[in-house]
């Protein structure tokens, strides 16, 4: 069936064809040359008047305002809500309050202004909860940590910058068991890294003094001999040790689902003996994160770097090129499996990364600004700036000193002094250290702040941490011995005096008779 499609231009109601976008354009073009409107006229073949409506539609919608949303009258009444509760309430919850304070718009437009403020106050929260990615050292960090599932314990630890992974499994948490784990990890390694940093598992922590972590005494011995600092996690962050929680998480989808208990339980015997060969493959697979493979990261960079075992194990234990990056959470691109940071205002917005053999420049797109530029960084490791974090990067995890209780208070109103001997107190396994500062606080009212803190001082130099020691040194008063650095060699001139000449004490001019000498030594 052949359908006929009239080929005239749609008409007006006087009968005159309307004119095209084409011909519009044209009578602008016209009008702009010409300056008049009949001459536009006579050039288009179309009346002044139709000239004049064309050139005054197109002036008005160059300057047309963006008309005012129906919302903005209680954008910080939803605002508010939003911050309050978290970005958690919904726009049904909210509209009815909005209603109430005059807003008279729709509810579908409602819910685009509550998605707003919840996508505001998502990036506020990024920004200020933003982290900085962990920069490992060879040697330097072994994290540990504890998972179950279906009544398998499962004990996990990563050596942080070769990534090399140790699973081992048993039927309890508690610190023999933790202890031997960490004995067989350190054989596996073949030495010994410089901290190890664990989750505050109630098996290694002697208690909780101003949120500073004071360790077991028998975690203290076993890290005295094999020469390791213990460290904790901060309580409540998972984060700080996201590296093991995600190897506990990766065990238990890939080998402990393909466990099965027997009739009488787990048989973990046959259970590490899969944990063995687990390992062993997975170690010596290529690494994502670093782009390289564990083992043979750990044999060519980390071992000669790791401290060594001891001779005996402790008692009762066995051309350029471009592409778009999105930042991400940490504030950083990744490229070529690399970490490089940006200023943390481009949280989550999207940057162009130009690779060249000089270095890494972080562009902004469309502009092509400078964002940062970065010297090119090996796989897996990561190039961190502080200016973009706008605070400078700590050697150590600053564990800050958090008093709770009243003696908690008053102890480190003290000053630094308190606090270096609180940490040190805790380091040294004082289990007793929360009820020893109370009496501490008994010295304090007793003899004065500047004597306890004197005293302290003394404490620290001579490594004494608990509340008797402290009582000892405030006995002996101010007559006590000051020990002092040695100070420079003391040089002194030495007056001279008169010599005489060797040959005034030869024995042959003595005996000989006919030889006499005056008294300057010569012969007479």
């Amino acid at each position: 069936m052949t359908v006929a499609v009239s080929s005239q231009s749609p008409i007006t109601a006087q009968g005159a064809p309307l004119l095209s976008a084409r011909k519009k354009l044209d009578v602008i073009t016209a009008y702009r040359e010409v300056g008049t409107y009949r001459g536009a006229a006579q050039m288009c073949g179309v009346t002044h008047k139709t000239v004049k409506r064309i050139v005054e539609a197109e002036q008005a919608a160059a300057v047309r305002v963006e008309r005012r949303r129906n919302y903005e009258s209680v954008r910080a009444l939803v605002t508010a809500k939003v911050d309050g509760t978290r970005g958690k309430i919904s726009a049904k919850r909210l509209l009815p309050e909005a209603t109430a304070s005059g807003y008279a718009g729709s509810a579908r437009n409602f819910r685009r202004l509550v998605a707003q403020e919840k996508t505001r106050y998502r990036q506020r929260q990024a920004i200020a909860e933003s982290r900085r990615p962990a920069v490992w050292s060879p040697g330097e960090h072994l994290v540990i940590d504890w998972g179950v599932m279906n009544g398998l314990h499962v004990f996990c630890a990563v050596l942080a910058y070769s990534r090399v992974r140790f699973v081992r499994f048993a039927d309890n948490e508690r610190a023999e068991t933790t202890l031997a784990m960490l004995a067989e990890c350190f054989q596996i390694l073949g030495g010994v890294p410089k901290v190890v940093l664990a989750d505050r598992m109630g098996c290694l922590k002697g208690g909780v003094v101003a949120d500073v972590v004071v360790p077991t005494p028998d975690y203290v011995r076993f890290a005295t001999h094999y020469r390791f600092r213990p460290d904790f996690c901060h309580a409540r962050d998972p984060e700080s040790k996201g590296i093991v929680e995600n190897l506990v998480g990766y065990a238990k989808r890939d080998l402990m689902v393909a466990l099965e208990p027997g009739p009488g339980g787990w048989n973990l015997d046959a259970a590490n003996a899969a944990a063995v060969l687990w390992c062993e493959e997975v170690n010596n697979a290529r690494h994502s994160e670093i782009a390289t493979i564990p083992a043979q990261r750990l044999a060519e960079v980390e071992r000669p770097l790791l401290a060594g075992l001891p001779s005996l194990l402790p008692a009762g234990l066995f051309g350029g090129r471009r592409e778009q990056r999105k930042v991400d959470k940490l504030s950083c691109v990744r490229f070529g499996s690399a970490r490089y940071s940006v200023p943390k205002r481009l949280l989550g917005s999207t940057v162009e990364v130009l690779a060249t053999a000089s270095g890494v420049t972080i562009l902004a797109p469309g502009t092509g600004e400078v964002l940062a530029e970065h010297p090119l960084t090996a796989p897996g490791e990561a190039s961190v700036l502080d200016e973009h974090y706008g605070r400078p990067r700590s050697n150590t995890p600053a564990r800050k000193v958090t008093p709770r209780t009243i003696a908690e208070l008053a102890f480190c109103a003290l000053g630094p002094v308190a606090e270096q001997w609180l940490r040190l107190a805790a380091a040294s396994g004082n289990t007793r250290l929360g009820p020893e500062l109370e009496e501490l606080a008994g010295l304090h009212a007793a003899h004065g702040g500047q004597a306890l803190i004197a005293a302290l001082e003394r404490a620290i130099q001579f490594g004494r941490w608990r509340a008797d020691g402290v009582r000892s040194i405030l006995a002996a008063g101010t007559g006590v011995a000051q020990p002092t650095a040695p100070g420079q060699a003391l040089v002194i001139a030495l007056p001279t005096t008169a010599s005489r000449p060797l040959s005034a004490y030869r024995l042959g001019d003595l005996t000989d008779p006919g030889c006499a000498r005056s008294d300057d030594g010569n012969r007479a």
